[in-house]
């Protein structure tokens, strides 16, 4: 949760209306000599809803915090609404909505009472506080449920919670990080629809971190690729996706796994690369889909190899992640830790 804002003049004259919504320029984060974030600049437009794409330890939470004025800014500024996050940090807090990674609604108390405290955070006058709660509840379908003790919800209903108490003082600006975690994929795509129509109706813009390719494809109208604390690409999904060479993906998967097939593929006239997934399964981006397949299908009949699956489509986020970072984003994510239980007295080492 942000802090709430101090001390703000309320009669304070807000700046001339910014050209972005939000600015980022040459922002840098250092902790000792470890740097999180090095030197990213992006701009976010008004009404947008960007995305900051990336496994899980690339500089997303990071900058995010940054811009939400949680964490102070090592070099570099951040421009919210107008407003400089070092120099108006009460300015900026009162602009903005905050739904961080983890559930921090009290447990104990009602829907409602979560959502009045937090207005009162804000001093929401009480006819204005009572108004917003009623619209941001019927906004996030959970009216009926006002009174539930918030333990009593599901993981669905506590996140559509965590948006309703992020919405109940008007911000203008949405920062969400990582807001499907957790979620089934019932209950993440039911909050993808839930945040489009809140961009539209409330005229929100939003900025959201993300590992889900899937999210940031349907969710984002640009997305800034990031990895190892650096901004490495940046574009709309289809801007991205052309950016890759090769207009087609084949996955092909045959029978039994040979040192050999990695080059066969890679050898085939207009593949531009091949990922080898696991034994015998290949992603092979390619210029044509269609000619490619017949070449493996030649190619399998003359070797006397089975092909056991073989599917074409179009250039995913998968794909531009991997060529951008060389990896895999699911295989950069953070394995759970592992616990070892210490030896029983007396136990044999």
């Amino acid at each position: 949760m942000t802090a709430p804002p101090t001390n703000l003049d309320q009669n304070a004259k807000a700046p001339t209306a910014p050209a972005a919504a939000i600015a980022v320029e040459n922002i840098v984060k250092r902790y000792g000599t470890f740097e999180a974030v090095k030197g990213v600049s992006f701009s976010v437009a008004d009404g947008e809803i960007f995305g900051l794409l990336g496994p899980n330890g690339a500089g997303k939470s990071t900058l995010i915090r940054m811009m939400t004025t949680l964490v102070p800014i090592t070099s570099g500024r951040a421009i919210v609404a107008g407003y400089d996050v070092a120099k108006d940090p009460d300015a900026v807090r009162r602009m903005i909505g905050v739904i961080p990674q983890a559930l921090t609604s009290d447990p104990d108390l009602t829907v409602e009472e979560n959502l009045s405290i937090y207005a009162k955070l804000y001093s929401v006058p009480k006819a204005e506080r009572l108004k917003n709660i009623a619209e941001v509840l019927e906004a996030v379908d959970l009216a009926k449920w006002r009174g539930a003790q918030t333990k009593t919800l599901s993981g669905g209903m506590r996140r559509r919670l965590e948006i309703a108490r992020g919405l109940v003082h008007n911000p203008s600006m949405f920062f969400l990080d990582e807001p499907t975690t957790g979620l089934d994929p019932v209950s993440r795509i039911a909050v993808w629809e839930m945040l489009d129509n809140l961009r539209r109706t409330r005229n929100l813009t939003m900025l959201i971190t993300t590992h889900y390719m899937e999210e940031a494809d349907k969710l984002c109208d640009r997305i800034a690729i990031v990895d190892h604390g650096k901004l490495v690409a940046l574009g709309t999904p289809i801007e991205l996706k052309h950016s890759v060479p090769g207009a087609n993906v084949v996955e092909v998967h045959f029978d039994r796994e040979t040192p050999q097939w990695k080059a066969r593929l890679e050898s085939l006239d207009g593949v531009t690369s091949v990922q080898a997934e696991s034994a015998g399964f290949y992603r092979v981006l390619t210029s044509s889909g269609s000619k490619t397949t017949m070449q493996l299908v030649e190619l399998a009949a003359q070797l006397g190899e089975t092909l056991t699956s073989l599917s074409v489509q179009n250039t995913s986020l998968d794909d531009v992640f991997v060529h951008y970072t060389g990896r895999q984003l699911r295989d950069e994510q953070v394995k759970p830790p592992v616990f070892t239980l210490p030896p029983r007295p007396g136990a044999q080492p």
